[in-house]
C-alpha cells in the first residue's frame, strides 16, 4: 500500500473512531446492567490505583539513599 492510500485510510479510520467514541459511553449506559457497569468501574479504579502505586514506587526508588535530598550524594 502506498503512502497516499495509507494516509487516506488512516484519516478515514480516525473519523470513524471519533464518531464511535462519542456514542460509546451513552450506549454502554443503555445496554449494560448495573452489575456490568459496576464491574467496569471497579476494573478502571483498580488500574488507576496500580498506576499511582507504580509511580510512587518509582519515585521512592529514585530518591532512595539520598536522605531527603533531590539528588544522590557523590
Amino acid at each position: 500500500m502506498n503512502k497516499e492510500k495509507r494516509a487516506l485510510l488512516s484519516e478515514i479510520m480516525a473519523e470513524l473512531g471519533k464518531e464511535g467514541g462519542k456514542i460509546g459511553g451513552k450506549r454502554s449506559l443503555e445496554t449494560m446492567t448495573p452489575e456490568q457497569r459496576s464491574a467496569r468501574a471497579k476494573k478502571a479504579s483498580d488500574a488507576a490505583a496500580r498506576k499511582r502505586t507504580a509511580a510512587r514506587l518509582a519515585r521512592e526508588r529514585a530518591t532512595k539513599g539520598t536522605l531527603g535530598r533531590k539528588t544522590p550524594r557523590k
